[in-house]
């Protein structure tokens, strides 16, 4: 696209995807369409969205530019990752398929403890580097926006090198990126069986010093019993809302051992996993307005059976996010389209409620209050893509139907 000279921009569409939930109430339209709609962006911002033959007067005088019928949809974020890692475990992949569980092999010295040596040895060039190869394969994908979580380093240093690296993502490509510190994410073998142990003197202290330098969006922990009980995660969610810093919580993923409700009670904007989660659970997340994260990754690498209660988080209106949980062990997961896909195939989402997940919902589980649906004030950040029905996104696998990617307001 090209700035007239108002700095505004308007471009034409067949179908103009528009999640807002304000819009669909109103218009009843499935998706939020309009037909031949028109968008108009000033700079980064979006100035004006609806119906072409609707352009108010002050944008007539705009260069038009086509986009071909095409179906624009607000850029898709992916609200939880691991993307900065060290290594791979390929090997603990072919351990599971001969039999061994996930947990078995994290009380054998393999899962998240394996990879802290890699990152541990990794250097904040090597994780940034390696993190932008996967971060490419996103941003083909007409993701706009991504969440990157530490939690390989599980010591103070490590836990900043990880930080620094998912700060320095957007600097190295166009994509924004929120931060979350999960030092709460397993124990490190130096402190086995000293869970408390490594809260205190670790966890703790490399949380203070991440908010210190500024690199810190959200606090995030692993609430499991290979991980930890919801009264250690309490204490650094105590600490977090100490720093005026939101929570999340990885949550009823193996088992239910109330962290969701735990999450719940500190507002946290979202619950990820939560395949255990019960009834009591999702009422408290929806009287708090937390978001559920699904992770189909995580269920399709790990071979669980228990899918998370779709039918409960559609009762209590909670809403739903999708993400790829981007990591090296239980979800090798690169497409965010795929990650749609599998919302619906493996846990019988609408491809509506797909694509709302990647959007609406995953913004609102970063707390991007200014991203994920197409409307005046919102951030530019727009996928065109080469499809006659928003439910394309969903249907086809290992397909990308991007377009064009418009970041910013720039192609």
């Amino acid at each position: 696209m090209t700035a007239s000279v108002t700095a505004a921009q308007s471009a034409t569409s067949r179908l103009l995807v528009d999640l807002d939930a304000a819009t669909l109430t109103e218009t009843g339209a499935a998706y939020g369409m309009i037909p031949d709609a028109a968008i108009v962006l000033e700079g980064d911002r979006i100035a004006w969205v609806g119906a072409r033959n609707a352009l108010p007067q002050e944008y007539q005088h705009l260069e038009m530019q086509s986009l071909g019928g095409r179906i624009v949809t607000p850029g898709l974020i992916d609200c939880h990752t691991h993307i900065v890692h060290g290594g791979n475990r390929a090997a603990e992949f072919e351990m599971r398929l001969n039999g061994a569980s996930y947990e078995e092999v994290a009380r054998a010295g393999g899962g998240i403890v394996s990879t802290v040596t890699a990152t541990r040895a990794a250097s904040e060039a090597e994780l940034l580097a390696s993190a932008l190869r996967r971060v490419d394969v996103l941003i083909a994908e007409g993701v706009t926006s991504i969440e990157i979580k530490s939690g390989y380093g599980l010591d103070i240093e490590t836990e900043l090198r990880m930080l620094r690296a998912a700060r320095a993502v957007a600097t190295h490509r166009p994509i924004h990126v929120k931060t979350t510190f999960l030092g709460a994410h397993a124990t490190p073998a130096e402190y086995k069986g000293r869970d408390d142990a490594y809260i205190d003197e670790v966890c703790i202290p490399a949380l203070h010093a991440a908010h210190a330098e500024g690199l810190v969006d959200a606090v995030d922990g692993f609430c499991e019993g290979i991980a930890f009980q919801p009264a250690q995660i309490a204490r650094v969610f105590d600490v977090a809302q100490e720093l005026g810093l939101p929570v999340k919580l990885h949550a009823e993923q193996l088992s239910n051992l109330g962290g969701a409700k735990l999450a719940a009670q500190y507002g946290a904007l979202s619950a990820d996993h939560i395949e255990y989660l019960d009834e009591t659970g999702v009422i408290a997340m929806a009287e708090a307005g937390t978001v559920a994260v699904i992770l189909p990754g995580a269920f399709y690498t790990l071979r669980e059976t228990q899918a998370p209660p779709i039918d409960l988080l559609r009762k209590h209106a909670v809403p739903m996010a999708l993400a790829t949980d981007i990591n090296p062990g239980s979800s090798p997961l690169n497409s965010l389209l795929l990650t749609l896909n599998m919302g619906c195939t493996l846990f019988r989402m609408t491809p509506e409620e797909a694509l709302r997940g990647a959007t609406q919902n995953a913004a609102r589980a970063l707390s991007l209050a200014d991203a994920g649906t197409i409307a005046p004030g919102m951030r530019a950040d727009l996928a065109v893509w080469d499809i006659t029905h928003p439910a394309e996104l969903s249907y086809r696998i290992g397909f990308n139907p991007l377009h064009t990617r418009i970041f910013g307001g720039l192609l």
